[in-house]
């Protein structure tokens, strides 16, 4: 009886597997390799997917499908694949999946990293566009950064004096941190000498932990209401706090208007003037952004920093480089002039070769078929995750020269850039998905670096071949040991 249970199963199976192979081949998905009964292709992925992605694309071609348990997803590998998918069929990839960690969020259905790109969506956006990204805006809004880096090299000049050594990634972090919140409604969130004031750290550090880590139950939605790995759990507790004080931040913003005061005119006055506007726009919207800007407008900025003094530590050569180019546009008083930044090719050039050699997202945040899709040769069904590794393409050696070497010069004297129109290299996508923040990041790192470079010198505690560059998978690509170092006072 038993042999005969055993018999059928294998026949069941058997069937099971042609089934899918035909149905595969009527659909005229792109290839991809075989996968293991009920986790698929799990177990191809290790610890650090873009990496074995990007092998498994020199087998399987620039389209590929991979399933992970009963997700099906197709990945794009080149520079091509990625403008079929972003530029020429986006609005059929515009959707997103929404992962378990995220729903923590009671408000992540007005989010507009995760909702589809809707009216609501629309909304949100030119609110963004109108005043956290226009140029003007950031022209505005220039002297409460200026403040926060001021408030920095106060620190870094303390710390000279003590011979502390800094962790440069951690110091980021809080300046990127403070950044944003004065530039949301005008005031630190964190200090520079402890580990963490007011909480905001822990609340990001901890959200960008559980959100960037592998959920089973994103793969196995019948898992969900059991949380197997308590990441939803971790989640809720840092958006629960996060809710708490952006609820405290709106309330106190609207008694102060309503005693007659003057405005701060920050993001959170233009937030809430826009809402008395618009009435597709409310309170749970401004929220609901206050918490998207504090998440994503820290991390990334703080770690590409990061890896750009890791690099320039390296190489001093193009340390000297940077200062002496940030040397011609400081004022007399010492400031280096933020609008001037703007216009010095060899920072930028470097800030655009450590996105490119070490992006902050591998992986672009997944895109979901909205509609049944042509891509290329291949016909994908709606509902279909679609993955683009943007580290394999800004590491492709069709269209980079010596891809694994550092060389800002690759950036200087062409038009290349990270605005979504060149597919070789898209460190915040294209499309209708494209980061909005790309203007205040820019000059975020463009000040931090320039800042760190110009004022000090910065003393290893190990020799500069010791360095470990390894890095570590997770929402965003970070460095494995942290970067340390002692500022020495230079202006």
């Amino acid at each position: 009886m038993e042999l005969l249970i055993l018999f059928l199963s294998f026949i069941a199976f058997i069937l099971f597997l042609l089934h899918a192979l035909d149905l595969h081949h009527k659909r005229r998905m792109p290839p991809g390799p075989w996968g293991l009964p009920v986790i698929g292709n799990l177990l191809d992925l290790g610890p650090k997917p873009h990496e074995s992605l990007a092998k498994l694309s020199k087998k399987y071609g620039p389209f590929m499908t991979i399933r992970l348990g009963s997700i099906t997803s197709v990945v794009a590998s080149t520079p091509d694949a990625a403008r079929e998918i972003l530029q020429r069929n986006d609005e059929s990839c515009s959707g997103r999946l929404v992962p378990d960690a995220v729903t923590a969020l009671e408000t992540h259905d007005a989010a507009v990293l995760w909702i589809s790109p809707n009216d609501e969506w629309r909304t949100i956006r030119k609110a963004l566009n109108t005043f956290l990204t226009h140029q003007h805006k950031l022209d505005t809004l220039r002297e409460l950064r200026q403040n926060v880096v001021e408030g920095m090299l106060d620190f870094l000049r303390e710390s000279g004096k003590k011979n502390k050594v800094i962790d440069i990634g951690n110091l980021a972090f809080a300046v990127a941190l403070n950044q944003m919140s004065n530039t949301c409604i005008s005031q630190n969130v964190t200090s520079y000498e402890s580990d963490d004031i007011g909480g905001f750290k822990t609340a990001v550090k901890t959200l960008m932990e559980v959100d960037g880590k592998f959920n089973i139950a994103d793969i196995f939605p019948i898992l969900k209401p059991l949380d197997p790995q308590n990441i939803r759990r971790q989640a809720k507790a840092a958006y629960d706090w996060f809710d708490k004080v952006t609820e405290g931040f709106i309330s106190e913003r609207l008694k102060h208007r309503n005693t007659g005061l003057s405005k701060f005119g920050d993001m959170l006055d233009s937030l809430l003037d826009y809402c008395q506007d618009n009435e597709e726009f409310n309170l749970r919207h401004i929220k609901t952004l206050l918490v998207d800007l504090f998440l994503a407008g820290t991390e990334t900025s703080s770690n590409t920093t990061e890896w750009a003094m890791t690099e320039l530590l390296l190489n001093p050569e193009m340390f000297s480089r940077v200062r002496e180019e940030v040397s011609t546009i400081v004022g007399k008083d010492g400031i280096i002039q933020e609008a001037k930044l703007l216009d010095l090719p060899y920072l930028h050039a470097v800030i655009k070769e450590t996105m490119r050699l070490h992006l902050s997202v591998p992986l672009l945040v997944p895109h979901k078929t909205e509609s049944d899709v042509k891509l290329g040769k291949y016909n994908v069904p709606k509902n279909t995750q679609i993955l683009v590794n943007a580290w394999a393409i800004a590491r492709d050696p069709n269209y980079w020269e010596d891809p694994l070497k550092f060389m800002p010069e690759r950036f200087i004297g062409n038009e290349l850039d990270y605005k979504g129109q060149n597919f070789e290299f898209i460190p915040f996508g294209s499309g209708r998905r494209m980061c909005p923040g790309i203007p205040l990041a820019h000059r975020v790192v463009s000040l931090m670096v320039a800042s760190f470079v110009y004022h000090f010198d910065w003393k290893l505690p190990h020799a500069r071949e010791e360095m470990d560059m390894n890095d570590i998978f997770g929402l965003t690509l970070l460095r494995a040991t942290p970067l340390l170092a002692t500022p020495i006072p230079f202006k």
